[in-house]
C-alpha cells in the first residue's frame, strides 16, 4: 500500500524506529514506526474506529517448554503480542476492531532452526485464538524485509530487503544478574 502525499501545513512525520523487543501505540498523524527484520516478526495493528495503531517487534514466540524456570521477557512474542494490545486499549483503541498485518518470519540463515517458521505460525495462532482480524501477511521466505507503519491511518508499507543489506540476527544479551548491594538515596 503506497503513502499519502504530505499534507500542506501538516507537522513534519516523526519515524521511530521498532527495536527487537519493543511495542509501540499511537494515535498521532505524525508518527511512523519503522523496522527491519529477519526472522523476527512485526505485527502492525490498527483500530479504524479510534485511529489508534501500534507496532511490535519479537525475537522468538516463546520461552521453550523444556527449560524450567524460565522467565518470560521483552524479546517473546507472547510477552510482546499482549503488551501491544494492552498499549492500544490504553489509548482507546477497541479489541474487537483490531486489524492486524504480519511481516517478517523469513528462514534467513539455512544452517540454523527455522526460527522464522515458528514466529510466523506463534503470530497467526495468538491473533487467531484472540479474535483480531488478520488482513494481510507477508511471511516466511528467506529474505528481510523493511516495513514503514502509520499507526494512525493504518497505512504499511513493505519492502524487501536484499541478503547483502540486511543486518546480522543477533539476539540481544541478557543483562548480568546483579550480586552486589543496592543503595537507596
Amino acid at each position: 500500500m503506497s503513502f499519502e502525499q504530505p499534507i500542506p501545513g501538516a507537522p513534519p512525520l516523526e519515524r521511530v524506529t521498532v527495536m527487537q523487543g519493543q511495542a509501540l501505540a499511537s494515535a498521532s498523524p505524525s508518527i511512523e514506526y519503522s523496522t527491519v527484520l529477519g526472522s523476527c516478526v512485526a505485527t502492525c495493528l490498527f483500530d479504524p474506529q479510534t485511529k489508534v495503531g501500534g507496532m511490535n517487534h519479537f525475537l522468538l514466540s516463546e520461552p521453550p517448554a523444556n527449560l524450567p524456570g524460565t522467565q518470560v521477557d521483552e524479546h517473546y512474542g507472547v510477552y510482546l503480542m499482549e503488551l501491544l494490545v494492552n498499549q492500544m486499549l490504553a489509548k482507546g483503541a477497541r479489541k474487537s476492531n483490531l486489524k492486524a498485518h504480519l511481516y517478517g518470519g523469513a528462514n534467513v540463515n539455512r544452517n540454523m532452526m527455522r526460527i522464522g517458521t515458528m514466529n510466523a505460525e506463534f503470530a497467526r495462532e495468538f491473533l487467531r485464538r484472540e479474535g483480531i482480524a488478520l488482513m494481510r501477511e507477508d511471511l516466511g521466505g528467506t529474505n528481510a524485509r523493511r516495513v514503514d507503519f502509520r499507526p494512525a491511518s493504518g497505512q504499511v508499507r513493505l519492502r524487501t530487503v536484499e541478503d547483502r543489506f540486511a543486518p546480522p540476527v543477533q539476539p540481544t544479551p541478557r543483562p548480568a544478574v546483579s550480586t552486589g548491594d543496592v543503595e537507596l538515596f
